[in-house]
């Protein structure tokens, strides 16, 4: 009999600042203890980057857009998709020294095992970061 694989964790949130914190908070609470000594930390900050991403350039009003948070293990990784309305696509910048923004694709970038940006079937763009289960240990 083949393995059944656990059900992705999914969430919902406002498009508002304040969903970031509970976003974070969301998706550290999701992850098995044993695992969040390895990725609590990475995981963490991949949540807060990619919803501060979608609350800022992927959502119009926060009473009517979401932004939608899938958490999964698969392939030895924990994969984090986050999804938003926007018709915009993530690019990865290289902003001066001195810019107080734009480097938060480059952070994912860096603690990513691997990520890509997929457009969504109805409306919409999702960013989808992994981190192996090996990281840290």
């Amino acid at each position: 009999m083949p393995e059944i694989p656990l059900v992705p964790a999914r969430w919902h949130f406002p498009a508002h600042p304040a969903s970031v914190r509970r976003a974070r908070h969301a998706v550290a609470e999701s992850l098995p203890h044993a695992l969040r000594p390895h990725l609590g930390d990475d995981l963490g900050l991949l949540t807060s980057e990619l919803v501060t991403n979608a609350v800022r350039h992927g959502a119009c009003r926060e009473d009517e857009d979401l932004i939608e948070l899938v958490l999964w293990p698969a392939d030895g990784h924990y994969w984090l998709a986050v999804s938003d309305p926007g018709a915009g696509k993530p690019v990865l910048a290289h902003p001066h020294a001195d810019s107080e923004n734009g480097r938060g694709l480059l952070l994912v970038d860096h603690l990513a095992t691997a990520w890509a940006v997929r457009p969504r079937p109805t409306r919409g763009t999702s960013v989808v970061a992994g981190l192996s289960f090996r990281r840290g240990g």
